[in-house]
């Protein structure tokens, strides 16, 4: 019987060495979706490829991971743009790293993620992880965010300046000699304007 348990146990241990890692690309909504048996264990924004240099769809496999790559092809002519976190997917130059992400497709057709999105990922993920890449980048539709209102904003007033009531605080300090301390008094005062 406690063999069993042992054996039990050990399997409990050793099952998510062997867990089942995919990455999921949704070119519709670009984003990230990094599973392990199915559920998801973190998800992401990314930057697909624009218009003329579109992302492949399909399944890959990451053949190839580096820390710090540097392109030989972007900028033209002669490359140098840092690609960092790299993960990659063909031989033709796709890739999974960091970029900048304007919210829209907008990349020569890797894929960029955030910084932090790309560390967890590039510890994640092992070569040989299953990369299937979906979805139509045209369908994707960019909703510029409103920014958030300040919390201290100045309120416009409705009320008309000459009947505005105003109150103004006087603050009259007297000092007041007790044991063991000092107390202070303040007065306020208010008026019509």
């Amino acid at each position: 019987m406690k063999r069993v348990y042992i054996f039990i146990a050990a399997l409990l241990l050793i099952m998510p060495l062997y867990a089942k890692k995919t990455i999921d690309i949704d070119l519709s909504n670009q984003k990230l979706y990094a599973k392990e048996n199915g559920k998801i264990v973190f998800s992401g924004n990314v930057s697909t490829g624009k218009s003329g240099h579109a992302t492949p769809r399909g399944n890959f496999r990451v053949i190839d991971k580096e820390r710090l790559h540097i392109s030989n092809k972007y900028p033209e002519p002669n490359g140098g743009a840092k690609m960092p976190y790299m993960l990659r997917l063909t031989n033709k130059g796709v890739a999974i790293h960091q970029g900048y992400l304007p919210g829209y497709p907008a990349s020569h057709g890797c894929i960029r993620v955030s910084k932090a999105t790309a560390k967890k990922l590039w510890r994640w993920g092992s070569i040989g992880t299953k990369v299937r890449i979906y979805g139509d980048a045209s369908d994707f539709r960019y909703v510029k965010k409103k920014p958030k209102k300040r919390k201290y904003a100045k309120k416009k007033s409705r009320v008309k300046k000459y009947a505005k009531k105003r109150t103004y605080k006087k603050r009259v300090r007297h000092y007041v000699k007790r044991e063991p301390a000092y107390q202070i008094i303040e007065i306020y005062d208010s008026w019509w304007v």
